[in-house]
């Protein structure tokens, strides 16, 4: 594939594959490196949050965004490393996660993510045309359950538990730096997307987040793949539990309004979710309605 070609296939992937995501895509107008700690750090600027890992004996990213902001984010790690990565780490499968995997390909060793992800990612770039399909890189290394790799003096661990946002979505966790990167499993204090089509469950949902909030040690931070602009992306334990007790609550308010007998379009109509008014998402396409709508089908399918 000549170059100008290799161009315009991964700059229409970025755009097919921003769907249904690109009214959160464009959460962060600016690029931007910021260290958590231990090493360990995050980059932002259009799509799902990518975390980092640089030590002087490794190369580690979670999650790629888009081709263009992928590209961006290896020239700001070149600029901190001469090292080739070890491991490119992703979540899921969804393209602000994923579309940028194609940069890190003369990049990255390897890729690695849950055993359902090159599968779901194939399907959705099917669903967008060949071009999106030949701009498309999955994991050549992926795990069932649990993945964990020694990185320089730092442990990383991968673990799915099971579906909830999609049917493969993981936590990744930096164990000495206590850090997490918890992909879409969280949208901060925001309605988040949810996916039924590639093996979501919300109720399960909810016991994933209070499993690895559970796992984890109290004091660690989160990284969340999206966030409220009021609350951003860097996580606590709290924040965690307050996403699982939002679900909750969405499953709840949508069960109670079908006892009631009312219709799905009278229970999508609510302004927000009693008490969880914090909930925003302004300028976003994702809505409280497109979250009851979902949950609506979840309880009538079950």
């Amino acid at each position: 594939m000549d170059r100008r070609k290799f161009l315009l296939n991964t700059a229409l992937a970025g755009v097919a594959l921003a769907l249904p995501y690109r009214a959160f895509s464009n959460r962060f107008l600016r690029s931007d490196f910021s260290t958590i700690r231990r090493n360990v750090g995050v980059y932002t600027e259009r799509g799902g949050t990518i975390g980092w890992l640089i030590n002087n004996d490794a190369l580690v990213a979670v999650d790629s965004q888009f081709p263009d902001s992928a590209a961006n984010c290896i020239s700001g790690l070149k600029d901190r490393t001469d090292r080739k990565m070890d491991y490119l780490i992703n979540t899921h499968h969804h393209g602000d996660h994923t579309a940028g995997n194609i940069s890190f390909k003369d990049y990255a060793n390897h890729i690695v993510a849950h055993e359902n992800v090159p599968g779901y990612q194939m399907k959705a770039a099917e669903r967008r045309g060949q071009e999106v399909v030949a701009a498309q890189l999955t994991a050549d290394m992926t795990f069932t359950d649990k993945w964990s790799q020694d990185v320089g003096d730092e442990t990383v661990h991968a673990t799915h538990y099971g579906p909830a946002h999609t049917g493969g979505d993981s936590v990744i966790y930096f164990e000495k730096a206590n850090i997490a990167h918890m992909g879409d499993l969280v949208f901060n204090r925001a309605y988040p997307y949810i996916d039924p089509g590639a093996g979501a469950n919300i109720e399960n949902w909810v016991k994933v987040l209070r499993i690895a909030a559970d796992e984890l040690p109290s004091d660690a931070i989160y990284i969340c793949g999206h966030g409220n602009s009021n609350y951003g992306i860097q996580a606590s334990k709290g924040d965690v539990l307050r996403k699982a007790d939002f679900l909750e609550a969405l499953l709840a308010f949508t069960q109670n309004g079908i006892n009631a007998g009312q219709s799905k379009e009278e229970i999508a109509g609510a302004e927000f979710l009693p008490g969880f008014e914090d909930f925003q998402a302004p300028g976003w396409g994702l809505t409280l309605e497109f979250n009851i709508n979902t949950a609506y089908d979840e309880l009538s399918s079950s």
